[in-house]
């Protein structure tokens, strides 16, 4: 890109290399490239700038149907492997930034879901594919499961960190709170 089209276009460098990123992460599958993916966007809902809102007007502090979009879309470039722990921390730091909601729910299934399909995996138990999970509702396979030591503690802080259950964060939050029933008072009260 010439510095002529970058004058014409500011942030049009952060753009290209954006689509760079973006196809880095879907040709490699590496999770690297996905967490920088999923940093840009959260970076994007924050501000409402950015090369993941160019060319379109986006409300900072809001997420929309085509960030849950490009949310998706970086999370299905791993199709084998479970949500790892930090796409998991970074879905919850989107989920965390975006005040409104304007795509209908959508992020939150998609959150839930893929933080669902990460503790079920973490815990040993079998888990749907990616593409499966995160497509499905979670009354068609997260069964709940007794949740305890790190992972409860690791789910604790981060739910707690933002009250929000609305939605399909409510079908979380009662998910893992379904969860914790066998566990000792105070372990995991996030149902309350």
């Amino acid at each position: 890109m010439n510095n002529k089209a970058v004058a014409a276009n500011p942030g049009g460098e952060s753009v290209v290399a954006f689509s760079r990123l973006m196809a880095e992460a879907e040709r490699s599958g590496a999770v690297e490239p996905r967490l920088a993916v999923l940093a840009a966007i959260r970076d994007g809902v924050i501000t409402g700038e950015g090369p993941t809102t160019a060319g379109r007007i986006h409300f900072s502090r809001s997420i929309d149907a085509l960030d849950t979009a490009l949310v998706g879309r970086i999370l299905l470039t791993e199709a084998a492997a479970p949500i790892t722990r930090p796409e998991a921390d970074a879905l919850f730091d989107i989920h965390e930034a975006a005040i409104e909601r304007l795509d209908g729910g959508a992020f939150d299934e998609l959150f839930a879901r893929a933080i669902a399909q990460h503790v079920m995996a973490a815990l040993g138990q079998p888990v749907p594919a990616r593409a499966t999970a995160l497509a499905t509702s979670l009354a068609d396979w997260a069964q709940p499961v007794a949740v305890d030591g790190e992972i409860a503690a690791w789910l604790k802080a981060r739910l707690n960190r933002k009250r929000r259950y609305d939605g399909s964060i409510a079908v979380l939050a009662a998910w893992v709170g379904a969860t914790a029933r066998s566990l000792s008072t105070g372990a995991l009260d996030l149902a309350a």
